[in-house]
């Protein structure tokens, strides 16, 4: 009986050493993100090759921020290799005219950003989870949206059965 209880004792013993030379951080597979602060390999791209503009007094005035030439712009690039003409990013293309004009009949707020944020915070505040979810730090995210968020099934259901093409949703069962 002696002899067992000293081989728990032992295992205990040994185990609780082994866990304590564990490493405190395990990596993770979810993890996307890196506390390190090397660079981030992906951030940096080879800019084009430099060039001698035609006449140097056509050149426009340098901006603060702005793009420089030689900067890489991978999805214009990709629309000239297709035969396509780019536009400019910051502004809207040919066919949002009439969306913009629409979405935009009842007026426009200048700062909805920082409005939504507001109304945002409050909302979480009021829905902040109970007092052991709070202590355990248990996320209340998703059961405090679950009022305004949208049903994908029953929506798909409602356009198909009035007949309206979903080529982007999965196929019925």
């Amino acid at each position: 009986m002696r002899r067992r209880y000293w081989a728990i004792l032992a295992a205990v013993t040994s185990f609780s050493v082994l866990g304590a030379c564990a490493s405190e951080r395990t990596p993770s597979l979810m993890n996307l993100r890196s506390d390190s602060a090397g660079p981030d390999e992906f951030a940096i791209l080879p800019t084009k090759t430099l060039q001698m503009p035609p006449d140097i007094a056509s050149l426009p005035e340098p901006t603060p921020g702005g793009k420089n030439l030689v900067d890489p712009n991978p999805m214009g690039d990709a629309i000239i290799a297709l035969g396509g003409t780019p536009r400019d990013e910051n502004a809207p293309s040919r066919g949002d005219g009439a969306l913009i004009s629409y979405a935009s009949r009842g007026g426009v707020t200048g700062d909805i950003r920082s409005i939504l944020a507001a109304e945002d915070l409050e909302f979480r505040r009021r829905n902040n989870g109970r007092l052991l979810e709070r202590w355990f730090n248990v996320t209340t995210y998703f059961k405090a949206y679950i009022p305004v968020a949208l049903d994908q099934h029953g929506e798909l259901a409602k356009w198909r059965a009035r007949g309206i093409a979903t080529p982007s949703a999965p196929p019925k069962q």
